[in-house]
């Protein structure tokens, strides 16, 4: 008999859920697959027809975030203006949880360098010169200050409003943080 994709679909969610779940309080490591279907309510044979193993799943996890990215910036549905900082806000909301894991203590520099690879100076709409040789420094701060200061704000609770979030952002790439100096 045939399983429904609706089926299908929701058994891989769960996975992927838990996974993102044990994956933000412990390193990879320390996660099982017994452990992952426990909590998911599934047996680990069910857990084999969707994943070869534990890396497996962050691949797919990985290559999921990355492929969302990619459409987002394609379509720029984010915002009109995608130098904003509003465009990088915009990629963590859909994909927030599996953000968090993947990007969150435990998380794996690679996947930090993937994502960076993903956005480039074209798709922020930046005037940064092309062919200097100090691009590659003003992408890196960009993207990784952006990246952080938004997990910083998820971490805390999305703790300030969303568009005094931007405002902070945006000033602190304009002025430095001398401006905010008492």
């Amino acid at each position: 008999m045939k399983k429904q994709p609706e089926t299908t679909e929701k058994t891989r969610q769960a996975f992927i859920n838990i996974f993102c779940e044990l994956y933000t309080q412990k390193p990879i490591e320390k996660i099982s697959i017994q452990e992952i279907s426990n909590k998911s309510g599934y047996n680990r044979s069910t857990f084999y027809q969707y994943f070869s193993d534990i890396y497996e799943l962050l691949a797919y996890i990985e290559d999921d975030v990355l492929n969302y990215i990619q459409k987002i910036l394609q379509s720029k549905k984010c915002t009109t203006k995608p130098s904003d900082v509003q465009s990088i806000v915009c990629l963590f909301e859909e994909k927030g949880k599996y953000l968090e894991a993947l990007l969150g203590d435990y998380g794996n520099i690679r996947f930090l360098e993937r994502l960076k690879k993903e956005i480039s100076s074209d798709e922020l709409n930046l005037s940064f010169e092309k062919d200097t040789p100090i691009l590659p420094y003003l992408m890196e701060f960009h993207i990784s200050t952006s990246i952080s200061l938004i997990r910083l704000w998820r971490h805390r609770q999305k703790d300030l409003p969303l568009e005094e979030l931007f405002n902070l952002i945006q000033n602190l790439y304009n002025t430095g943080i001398t401006s905010y100096s008492l």
